[in-house]
């Protein structure tokens, strides 16, 4: 999937191409979560980020924990 950014933005930003990439997915990464669309883990590996990452994103933007099954699963093996 690919989603134009105007130059005019990415000027703006003063960000690279990728870096503005990774905000977006990061960002998606992080609406998907908040809304229950998708686990902490798949959020994660959308983001681009180890699960660790992630978990340290959500306590930084104070974001309330979802757990699903999958989240079970996973705390419960550690």
């Amino acid at each position: 999937m690919t989603i134009p950014i105007p130059d005019e933005i990415a000027s703006v930003l003063g960000e690279t191409e990728e870096r503005i990439a990774a905000r977006l997915r990061t960002e998606l990464a992080l609406a998907c979560y908040q809304s229950g669309e998708i686990s902490a883990g798949r959020a994660a590996e959308l983001a681009g980020m180890r699960r660790a990452e992630f978990e340290q994103l959500l306590a930084e933007r104070r974001v309330e924990r979802n757990f699903s099954v999958e989240d079970w699963a996973i705390e419960a093996r550690v």
